[in-house]
């Protein structure tokens, strides 16, 4: 049983397995080790007392064990796979960028608002990004609601709004994600448009397999080396073996009461 756990959770895709794994991670944490305190996005700590890792942490928290953290981490895992399999597929560099992009975004609107943890406003704009590249997909919300995708994080929204919690930080995810699915998928299919969002190079050479150049010619030598190299390798290979194989209140930090 350990190992078929371990084998489903090393076919999760690369990004959503880091992402996901380091919230649960970090709540587990807060059980144990620290407290929300030393999580929550606040600028005057991160500036004055370089304490960096507030930018990261920040979008890892999503509240104790109980019923949000469980939705939340539902809609985290489902969205940000689908993405990763599916627009995404194949492009690891660019799901990582836009996971930069929607980050920086996000904490520059933070400086400007009482907003101190950002995961959730993070989880809408995938699902906002899904949503809108997936638009005649049924949806069906606990069997209450039947729509189509794009109105679903509307909804996501609205349940909030039943719950008790302020919509800010749902919009603010849901404006990050128009940004990017205008930028990327919209504008440049425009008259006169382009593309404004370019991946860096340093993140497809660390995420991105490089692709092989047709025009490459091996050495003879190496072609020799290659066919005696093949010859071993076919053995090994059965035919048609797939090679592929409510944080709403400012808490009050015990680091500030001492400055």
């Amino acid at each position: 049983m350990a190992n078929s756990f371990t084998q489903e959770y090393l076919q999760i895709p690369a990004v959503t397995r880091a992402y996901t794994t380091a919230c649960v991670l970090t709540t587990a944490a807060v059980l144990e080790l620290i407290t929300p305190f030393q999580l929550y996005f606040n600028p005057d700590l991160i500036i004055k007392r370089y304490q960096i890792w507030r930018l990261v942490t920040n979008f890892l928290f999503f509240g104790p064990l109980g019923f949000s953290f469980m939705f939340n981490m539902i809609f985290l895992y489902r969205y940000c796979r689908m993405l990763e399999e599916g627009s995404f597929r194949g492009r690891t560099a660019d799901f990582v960028f836009m996971f930069l992009f929607g980050g920086v975004l996000m904490t520059l609107f933070g400086l400007f608002a009482n907003l101190f943890f950002l995961g959730q406003a993070f989880t809408i704009m995938l699902v906002y990004v899904w949503s809108r590249r997936n638009p005649y997909v049924r949806m069906n919300f606990f069997g209450l609601l039947n729509f189509q995708a794009p109105f679903l994080p509307w909804v996501l929204m609205g349940f909030s709004l039943l719950l008790g919690n302020s919509i800010v930080i749902d919009l603010l995810g849901i404006g990050v994600g128009h940004m990017y699915f205008f930028l990327e998928d919209i504008f440049p299919n425009q008259p006169g448009g382009r593309k404004l969002l370019m991946t860096p190079g340093v993140l497809r050479a660390l995420f991105d397999t490089p692709e092989e150049d047709p025009a490459y010619s091996p050495l003879p030598e190496d072609q020799a080396g290659e066919s005696w190299q093949g010859a071993s390798d076919e053995e090994e290979l059965h035919p048609g073996q797939d090679e592929r194989h409510d944080h709403q209140n400012e808490p009050q930090d015990p680091d500030e009461q001492h400055r």
